[in-house]
């Protein structure tokens, strides 16, 4: 059963029978906005980026996973590409963009994972329909288990264009969640990942 996340909530990521996690992924969900017009509604794509940024255990940024780099230097961080619509047809219940980690191949240097979120337009949080994260066990494309999810189409986020999903820390040797939920005045990446490495490592 998964766990709604409140913010500043902090969980340790156990599998249901005990055992250490490895493979972690980090889905976004959301639709396309509905603009009424003089001709009736019409669909408007949503562009959102979820990315994921890497730090040492002095707080000092390693690298950025996002949709100009999809993949880690190693390979153990992984995304699945950019979306740049979401569902246009109404919610399909699938993950638009996934970032997959395999937390026991990351390099032993890495400490945090932070998970960021951008609307690329400027479109804001408040007005995109059934936008929503979780984060789950397995892959991209099979689900083992589901442990925690937000719904940011909520009233939280309206006016905000940019949030801190959550970090992953790492605390003698077991990964713990922190799910910081949190909106951001940034309006780009590079300002969202600085935020992170000044208020939330």
């Amino acid at each position: 059963m998964a766990i709604n996340l409140e913010k500043g909530q902090r969980i340790s990521l156990e599998k249901s029978n005990g055992s250490k996690l490895q493979n972690i992924c980090v889905g976004i969900n959301w639709g396309a906005i509905e603009k009424k017009g003089f001709f009736g509604t019409k669909k408007e794509a949503v562009d959102l980026d979820a990315s994921c940024a890497l730090y040492d255990e002095n707080k000092q940024l390693q690298e950025v996973i996002y949709f100009g780099n999809l993949k880690s230097k190693n390979g153990s961080v992984k995304h699945s590409g950019d979306d740049l619509t979401g569902d246009m047809g109404g919610d399909d219940g699938l993950d638009n963009e996934v970032i997959s980690v395999d937390l026991a191949s990351l390099h032993p240097t890495t400490a945090y994972v932070a998970f960021v979120l951008n609307s690329f337009r400027g479109q804001d949080f408040g007005s995109i329909p059934f936008a929503s994260i979780r984060v789950y066990e397995g892959t991209p494309k099979r689900v083992t288990e589901e442990f925690a999810k937000y719904n940011i189409a909520g009233g939280n986020f309206a006016g905000h264009v940019s949030m801190v999903l959550g970090v992953f820390y790492k605390r003698n040797g077991e990964w713990k969640l922190n799910a910081i939920g949190e909106p951001t005045k940034d309006r780009k990446l590079q300002e969202t990942v600085q935020t992170v490495t000044q208020k939330y490592l």
